[in-house]
This record gives structure tokens, sequence and C-alpha cells, in this order.
């Protein structure tokens, strides 16, 4: 079972960075070139010009000079306590509570932590290449784990308060010992930076940790929502006809929903199975019925979500699942912690 530890973080200095509302964005990985130009202009030390650099020597550069100038300081050695308000697609408001570590990098095959999706070796060798200029874990991957909450979420303010795309991030930091959860970790998000710390830790032995935010699946606040179909054409479903969705898979076509006739209880692959062409995604059965109702599409598939349990088995069974089966939302905010890792 895998041993998670305190780590000597880096933060931004407010006092010679400014505010943090200026300086954290979403993860590398949903920000558009706009956004990016947006997140840009924000700051000169805004984090993206760390994530999503013009070059990693230019990452390395910005890193080394923040560092050098006190726009980063180094943390004492600790855990950070991690929670975010959000309202869900579904409407809901929540809170999804974690905590910041320093977790192991071992392959899958040890058991230790687990994927649930494909990836794919582009982002990876992007990642990889930043990794190897900037010694340090820019953002966090997001980690579950079957048991009950590592700790308690600490009385008093937080360290950093913050807000970015609707979703309010609060840090408190955390006192405490290395310790073993005893349960594998599962990837809901970040599966490309985690396969990338493996990579780089085969090539550099002392980069034997990465940085991830650890939340128990038995946490109030932790959902997986459903990611709805949006198809171009499918074939002849069976099934029966029905007033509106209230389970199982529903075909929405020509203005009526069919409850979709299978054994199958996973949703995605029922769907996978039927062959549909011109897939797209969405988290909002409103928006799907929508698209097909306005003629953008000629069928909709809307799913039930996927659970803890099912994604579980997937990982333990070392299979992966179909594109899009989770959503794990909201993403984590990057730029409030970095993880350094030691140079070759």
């Amino acid at each position: 079972m895998p041993r998670i530890r305190p780590f000597s973080a880096l933060r931004y200095d407010a006092s010679v960075a400014g505010g943090l509302a200026q300086l954290v964005a979403p993860p590398y990985d949903v920000i558009s070139d706009a956004q990016r130009a947006a997140y840009l202009e924000q700051s000169p030390f805004n984090v993206v010009r760390l994530t999503l650099p013009d070059s990693p020597e230019d990452a390395a550069r910005d890193l080394a000079a923040w560092r050098r100038d006190g726009v980063l300081r180094e943390e004492p050695s600790r855990y950070w306590w991690v929670a975010q308000d959000y309202t869900g697609p579904d409407g809901v408001a929540r809170t999804r509570e974690g905590l910041g570590a320093s977790v192991p990098v071992t392959p899958y095959g040890d058991g230790e932590v687990l994927p649930h999706e494909r990836t794919h070796a582009a982002p990876k060798e992007g990642r990889l290449q930043l990794l190897r200029a900037t010694h340090t874990q820019l953002e966090p991957i997001f980690l579950l784990y079957d048991a009950d909450p590592a700790f308690e979420r600490p009385a008093g303010d937080p360290a950093m308060d913050v807000e970015e795309t609707g979703v309010r991030t609060r840090v408190w930091p955390v006192d405490g010992d290395e310790l073993e959860l005893g349960t594998p970790l599962l990837i809901a998000d970040g599966h490309h930076r985690y396969e990338t710390a493996v990579a780089y830790r085969a090539e550099n032995p002392r980069a034997t940790h990465t940085f991830a935010i650890l939340v128990s699946a038995r946490s109030p606040g932790v959902e997986i929502f459903a990611t709805h179909r949006i198809v171009q054409s499918v074939g002849e479903v069976r099934g029966d006809q029905i007033d509106a969705p209230n389970g199982g898979v529903t075909l929405y076509r020509d203005g009526h929903y069919l409850r979709v006739a299978t054994d199958d209880d996973f949703g995605p692959r029922v769907v996978e199975s039927l062959s549909p062409l011109g897939v797209t995604y969405t988290s909002s059965a409103a928006d799907a019925v929508a698209a097909v109702d306005r003629g953008d599409a000629a069928a909709a598939f809307l799913l039930e979500p996927v659970t803890f349990e099912q994604v579980a088995r997937f990982a333990h069974a070392g299979e992966t699942m179909p594109q899009k089966s989770t959503f794990f939302y909201p993403k984590l905010t990057s730029g409030l912690l970095f993880h350094p890792v030691p140079s070759p």
C-alpha cells in the first residue's frame, strides 16, 4: 500500500506576486488558446507561464527567477488541506475536501496507484519535457481512496482562499507524519501527469514522489457526474418507449425517449457497443436533448453517472473505460502549491 508524506511546497508570496485571483488558473489541459492569452494578461506571474509556457526552457527560467526574487517561497514540510466549494452540473451546491500530499511514483503493475482511462503519447511527452526542465510538479493529480478521510479540516482561517471559474478553493497547512492509507489510490484526474512522473522516475531515480490531492471516496461532496452523448448517426436500437429518463441508458430521438435494452450495467460501454457516429459530449442532459430538437444531431444518449464502485472495478481488473466515462467536477485549481522534485 502507498505511504504518503508531507512535503516542502513552493507557494506564491502575496506581498511580491500580488493576489491569488490573478495568479491561479485551471489545469493546463482544459485551457484554450484564448483563455491562455487572458491569463497571461492578468499577471506576469500567472501560473500558465509555467504550465503552458512557450517552451520548457521558458518555464524553467521563470520558475528560477520567481524563486530567486521571492515571488515563490518555500514552505516547511507539511500536508495541505484543500476544500472546494462548488455547484455541480445538477445545480446542487457541495464542498469537496482532500489532502495535498507527496505520493510515491510507482508503475501501475505495483498496484499502489490505479488508472481507469487510456492516455495518449503526445501530451505525456510535452509534460515530460516540462518536468525535465523545471524539476517541479506544477499541478496536482486528483486521487481517490476508499477509506475514511485521513485528516479533518483544521480550525481557523485558511492560508489561501481564492475563487476561479466559479469554484472557491480554501487551503490550510496540516502538520503530520508519513502515513499509509491502507488502500490503493485511484486516479480520478491526471493520468497523463502521473504516467509522466513514472517515466521521469525511470530516468531520474531520485524523483520518487509526485504531488496529489487525495480525496476519500466516502467524503461528502465527492460526486461523479454523467457525460451524455450527442450523436450524428446511430442504427437500430432495441428498447421500450418511456415518458422520461428514469435510469439505465436512454436514447432520445425524434422527440421520443427509448430505454435501451441491455443486460450491461455500464452505460458508456452500452453506447460504445451501438457504434454511433459523430459523437460529442456534454454534462447537461437538457443541452443534449436541445441539440436533437434543433436538428443539430440525430440522437442523444442520456446516461446515469458512473459510480465509484464501477470505476474501482475497472481499475482493479486492469481495464480502462470508454472515453469520457467519468466527469469529476470541479477541476483542481493550479497555482496554489508547487512540488519540487530532486534533479538528477
